[in-house]
């Protein structure tokens, strides 16, 4: 590898004080799309008739009530609506939804309520209606600006639909923020890099931007064993890396996170909360949490199958299917693949209090002096410039 793809921009320095409390989050998951992308290995289906959204509205409100009582009191930080596609839900149906979880576990007065919207169900009546009922951030799955990559990924818009659905999204909300897929075959540094800038160019707050990635299981896994998808080698990868880095740093949306860029003030408080290891509810078809009782933190999970999921609730009054206490060595080894993704990294502190041990100091002082580590003010550490791209084999060092 040259030194030119080693190269980096320096990292950032904290842009403020890392809350001790990381807070409690609700998501809400909405199982439904109107096509299944191929690279997409995510809970979502596809369904000829539209479901019930009332009955859903029902089992979404009868599940919230059941985790309220697994909970207990809380005040809710940050509301996400995922999918499937979140932007075909009635306003009406997020307004429910959102009052059930009022009632549950109270609004802080300035909590984030983010929902995902594909381009193809974006127009300026609905967003005005999701506004209405109290979502106040939007997230974009844009996935490219160039149509024939947008084919290639079997996404159903254009690009000129995506910059139209960006527009109408930035005159609905202040936040608004959009996903771009990168690495894809063929292409190249300049082209993602000419991309990129078109997109920072429409001026919104965020962008999550993800190397694409192969998952088991997906019509694309099926074209990459039979040689019929290529996507670039390493070294193309760690260039694109590089572009996807120095292009956003030097647009004032510098990584805070390692797929996600953001304007200082501007990141999304409800991913922060999921790698800054805090609480949260999951609701809806395959949804997952993490929530603190009497006896611990627990995960949970629901019903992954969405009518499967509505029957259960009607019966059991929730969908959980997995409920199981996390050990010490459970939680901390989440915290430190979580946290470590993080600019502003881990509180070393909280790792030995979740673990019951610090890290091995040799581990530790090898990895800085490779230059992958780096220790911060407040007894925190984080993965420098150099160490993001691998960051997978830091978190296995120091947790071994």
């Amino acid at each position: 590898m040259t030194e030119d793809l080693l190269r980096q921009p320096a990292r950032q320095p904290l842009r403020r004080a890392v809350p001790a409390d990381p807070g409690f989050g609700v998501y809400v998951h909405w199982p439904f799309c109107k096509a299944k992308c191929p690279y997409c290995d995510f809970n979502s289906h596809v369904r000829h008739s539209p479901p019930d959204q009332a009955r859903f509205v029902a089992a979404f409100r009868a599940e919230i009530a059941h985790m309220r009582a697994l909970t207990g009191q809380r005040r809710t930080q940050s509301v996400f609506f995922g999918g499937g596609t979140p932007s075909l839900m009635e306003p009406a149906t997020v307004a429910a939804i959102l009052e059930a979880i009022e009632a549950a576990w109270p609004l802080d007065r300035d909590a984030e309520v983010t929902l995902e919207a594909n381009p193809t169900s974006v127009e300026a009546a609905r967003f005005r209606g999701y506004r209405a009922a109290g979502v106040n951030r939007v997230s974009l799955g844009v996935q490219a600006l160039d149509d024939a990559a947008l084919r290639a990924l079997g996404r159903m818009h254009s690009a000129e639909e995506a910059l139209a659905a960006v527009a109408v999204a930035r005159a609905a909300f202040e936040r608004v923020s959009f996903d771009l897929i990168y690495a894809r075959p063929e292409q190249s540094p300049a082209e993602w890099g000419a991309e990129l800038a078109r997109a920072i160019a429409e001026g919104c707050e965020h962008l999550s931007l993800y190397q694409l990635t192969i998952e088991e299981g997906t019509p694309f896994a099926a074209l990459h064993r039979a040689g019929r998808l290529v996507t670039p080698d390493g070294e193309r990868a760690r260039a694109l890396w590089d572009v996807t880095q120095e292009v956003t740093a030097a647009a004032g949306l510098p990584a805070y996170e390692i797929s996600n860029h953001a304007r200082p003030g501007a990141e999304s408080r409800h991913n922060l909360l999921y790698w800054r290891y805090g609480e949260y509810a999951g609701i809806g078809p395959g949804a997952h949490g993490r929530i603190d009782t009497d006896d611990g933190r627990r995960a949970t999970s629901t019903e992954r199958g969405p009518e499967e999921w509505l029957t259960r609730v009607e019966r059991l009054g929730h969908g959980i299917v997995l409920d199981e206490g996390l050990s010490r060595v459970e939680q901390s080894d989440e915290y430190l693949l979580m946290g470590l993704r993080l600019v502003e990294g881990i509180d070393r502190t909280r790792y030995a209090r979740l673990s019951g041990r610090d890290f091995d100091p040799g581990r530790v002082a090898a990895l800085r002096e490779e230059g992958m580590i780096e220790a911060l003010p407040g007894d925190r550490l984080r993965a420098t410039a150099r160490g993001f791209p691998v960051l997978d084999a830091i978190v296995a060092d120091l947790a071994a």
